[in-house]
């Protein structure tokens, strides 16, 4: 049987950060294979390298060296305008901060991912209702974001980065701003997701808890792949919203 092909490979990828005449190498020729269904934590020491690979791979940096496939396509190979189309199409992003916008309402924080790529209103509005519904949020719906807990909001910024359907959702310390027991909540809502609806899912975080819970374990330093393994996921948050 033929092997499925990769949906991020990653080959040697370089990245460089250039102050004045000091160069600090943040990524040295790093290679990477995730496939779709993947639920993979990327863990390391401050400045080993987490974030600048997550922000090379899914096109938000540049990179010095090297080749990103998403999907089949070459990230790098694409103009700045493409780059930005792919990665509005084909990814979902969850932040620590949760980057929510104040004066909209979560329905209309989760459906503007669908408005930017000309989804007709309808129908993003429906997507909307229906993926709030899917992380137990459709209660919230019209509340904005002031009006909801750090949980549920990090619950709105995962429904607004699955609702267009991503082949693959970034995230970035997702459980960083969150009390132990809403990280394990939020950590078991993404296993779910992954478990279920077979998305895949690329994490950073400091947490062993979180990365515990992940099929695949990414380890950096310096820099570098330290070590990469498969590992028995222990279930997060069993207290985490039942998903319809």
């Amino acid at each position: 049987m033929t092997a499925p092909q990769p949906l991020l490979e990653a080959v040697n990828v370089r990245k460089v950060y250039r102050s004045g005449q000091v160069s600090v190498v943040a990524l040295h020729e790093l290679s990477l294979t995730v496939h779709a269904g993947d639920l993979v934590a990327v863990m390391g020491p401050s400045g080993s390298g987490k974030t600048t690979l997550l922000n090379c791979l899914s096109g938000l940096d540049d990179i010095d060296a090297g080749q990103v496939m998403v999907g089949g396509a070459d990230l790098f190979a694409m103009s700045d305008a493409d780059r930005t189309e792919h990665r509005a199409r084909s990814m979902g992003f969850v932040f620590q901060s949760y980057n929510l916008i104040p004066v909209f309402t979560a329905a209309e924080n989760v459906e503007l991912p669908l408005l930017l790529v000309g989804t007709p209103a309808g129908q993003a509005r429906r997507r909307s209702l229906e993926m709030l519904d899917r992380v137990g949020l459709a209660h919230r719906a019209g509340h904005r974001p002031n009006e909801m807990s750090g949980g549920e909001q990090q619950r709105v910024t995962v429904a607004r980065a699955l609702v267009a359907r991503p082949a693959i959702v970034w995230a970035v310390e997702p459980t960083g701003n969150l009390d132990t027991a809403m990280a394990g909540q939020i950590m078991a809502l993404l296993q779910r997701l992954n478990a279920e609806d077979g998305q895949t899912i690329v994490l950073v975080t400091h947490d062993p808890a979180i990365g515990a819970a992940a099929g695949r374990l990414v380890r950096m330093r310096d820099g570098r792949l330290a070590a990469d393994e498969a590992v028995v996921p222990v279930t997060a948050g069993a207290s985490a919203p039942t998903l319809g």
